[in-house]
């Protein structure tokens, strides 16, 4: 009997539920700048859309995986440059649905793959668990700049543990990547799943602690939202540190959102 990688199953309904908004907005915003870079809907999917190629073609074709990285890090306007040339300029309803073939294609071939396969990746090597989280974090991560626009609260299911465990296991990367000691303890993190259940990681420690909303955590470590624009209990020096800089996404640091810059209120 075959078995169905959860995490495919995963990012196919996360995207599904992204696509449902978009099928029924009207086209004519997928120009409108969102709050994320001044990026529009339509540079979200042509993004997502590329890079949801990628991750297929790392896993069924390594030869054309390598070729398209070569191209991408040697394009002289950047990486959204090469996006927009890639996809001869497709938009709106047209990209929405290339993106929708793309995102059912890569789950259907990612379902049935062994978890522990190692694919190639623009850093590191990853096993091919580690890269489909990796899109599902992307296309929920991304989406939320959708959401915002739109003016949409969105509702989490669990499979958002997926990512909170992607920040929670990144802790290390947010302090190498910027060049900094990694601390001896990483903080306790409790939080409440939309569920109602509660996740918990590390050894339990008040002093050193991550606390609160799972969703709220996500944002955090997915650099959506400010940690002052959270409900989230944040204790000790670690703590404090950690979630004033938390990046769970490869690529170079970069730096949060300011202050209020992404929602009106805590409860967005």
């Amino acid at each position: 009997m075959t078995m169905t990688m959860q995490q495919a199953e995963d990012f196919r309904d996360e995207s599904r539920a992204l696509l449902a908004l978009l099928e029924a907005t009207d086209p004519a915003r997928f120009s409108e700048a969102t709050g994320f870079k001044d990026w529009t809907i339509d540079d979200v999917l042509r993004h997502l859309h590329v890079w949801n190629e990628m991750v297929g073609l790392s896993l069924t074709d390594e030869a054309a995986f390598m070729q398209r990285l070569d191209e991408i890090m040697s394009e002289t306007g950047g990486m959204r440059a090469f996006e927009a040339r890639h996809l001869e300029g497709l938009a709106g309803t047209g990209l929405l649905q290339a993106w929708r073939t793309g995102f059912e294609t890569v789950a259907e071939n990612f379902a049935g793959t062994d978890p522990k396969q190692r694919l190639k990746w623009a850093g590191p090597d990853m096993s091919a668990r580690s890269a489909i989280t990796a899109r599902l974090m992307e296309t929920w991560a991304h989406g939320q700049e959708i959401y915002d626009l739109l003016g949409v609260r969105r509702v989490d299911t669990d499979r958002i543990r997926n990512i909170a465990h992607l920040g929670v296991s990144t802790f290390g990367w947010t302090y190498i990547n910027r060049g900094l000691d990694v601390p001896a303890h990483a903080p306790y993190v409790r939080l409440t799943a939309p569920s109602g259940a509660i996740w918990e990681w590390h050894d339990r420690d008040m002093t050193n602690c991550v606390s609160g909303s799972a969703t709220q955590f996500c944002q955090i470590v997915t650099q959506v939202r400010n940690i002052a624009d959270t409900d989230l209990t944040v204790t000790g020096e670690t703590a404090t540190q950690w979630m004033s800089m938390a990046q769970c996404f490869a690529g170079p640091a970069e730096t949060p959102p300011a202050p209020g810059t992404r929602c009106r209120n805590k409860t967005q």
